[in-house]
């Protein structure tokens, strides 16, 4: 029997899973009517994958363009068909000359900022209705343009003959795989694969609050609830405001509002706010409007019945 369960529960995806397998086990886990993810990650990958529950999927799509943290193992002067082990792999050179720490250090310093990326064929982006992935398992080649990408901070790790440890704090939208292979050829090795790629961080959410399926399997059934954080941890980057009782009721009938607001708030670069009852339950989404006024963007269904404090 499904219960209706209200929260995002932070899961240390295991090697081997789809997001989507790694969905459908939690659900089955905590019995939860409704679960999604809030960003692919690949089966070759472990790490942090933030779960929506019941009311929380609405607000998934807040997580998409935030900034990542990854550790990898990259294997120098290599070429893997797929960009990672998972691929057909043969090597470049014959004789390569192994990079020094230094040299990587100065290479990878040419990679923070902004960066333009070729997206992999093995990858999830549509081309006339069907992925990139299904042409690349074809031998079909399509044409992608480049994209531009942000790198906020490379850090080697370790450098042990031709493998190279990285930490890699990036932008939406990046591929690692394709960064692998363009730091190979910047290191003067022909390309580079991921040996091992695991998330760590996500936006201000980090591994170390992460559950493991195993980990959940034996927790208790009474227990489980505790896990999940509240819908609102998703939405910490809005401001805050607190509805009386009659701009509470009025919203949730969909009628526009006109709270107090302070000249800041209203001034503030977010014109997107969380709305709480003055029981700080939280209702939804909002936004203020030139006039002052707010409207209604993303409600929780029964607004008052879900509900965390600020």
């Amino acid at each position: 029997m499904h219960r209706k369960i209200n929260g995002v529960l932070l899961l240390d995806k295991p090697l081997g899973f789809s997001s989507n397998q790694a969905v459908q086990r939690v659900k089955r886990i905590l019995s939860a009517a409704k679960c999604g993810h809030t960003g692919t990650l690949d089966p070759m990958a472990t790490g942090l994958l933030p779960l929506c529950l019941g009311e929380a999927t609405k607000f998934s799509s807040t997580l998409l363009t935030a900034n990542k943290t990854y550790e990898t193992t990259l294997k120098l002067g290599y070429l893997s068909t797929t960009g990672d082990a998972e691929g057909e792999i043969r090597p470049l050179l014959t004789q390569i000359a192994r990079p020094t720490l230094a040299h990587c250090e100065d290479v990878l310093s040419k990679f923070i900022g902004h960066i333009q990326q070729i997206p992999p064929m093995y990858s999830a982006l549509k081309y006339q209705g069907k992925p990139l992935y299904a042409y690349a398992r074809k031998g079909t080649e399509i044409d992608r343009p480049a994209r531009t990408v942000h790198i906020h901070e490379i850090r080697v790790d370790a450098l042990h003959a031709d493998e190279l440890k990285l930490s890699i704090r990036c932008g939406t939208g990046t591929y690692i795989r394709t960064l692998a292979e363009d730091i190979g050829k910047a290191l003067g090795c022909g390309s580079a694969y991921l040996l091992e790629l695991r998330r760590t961080a996500i936006d201000n959410f980090d591994i170390s609050h992460a559950q493991t399926l195993a980990s959940l399997n034996e927790t208790a059934i009474d227990q489980l609830d505790r896990l999940v954080l509240p819908i609102d941890c998703l939405l910490q980057k809005y401001p805050a405001i607190t509805l009386d009782d009659m701009n509470a009721q009025h919203l949730i009938q969909g009628r526009i509002i006109q709270p107090l607001l302070s000249d800041t708030l209203a001034a503030s670069e977010h014109n997107t706010v969380r709305l709480y009852s003055h029981r700080q339950h939280l209702l939804g989404l909002g936004e203020i409007m030139p006039d002052r006024k707010i409207v209604a963007k993303r409600l929780l269904a029964n607004s008052e019945l879900f509900g965390t404090a600020i």
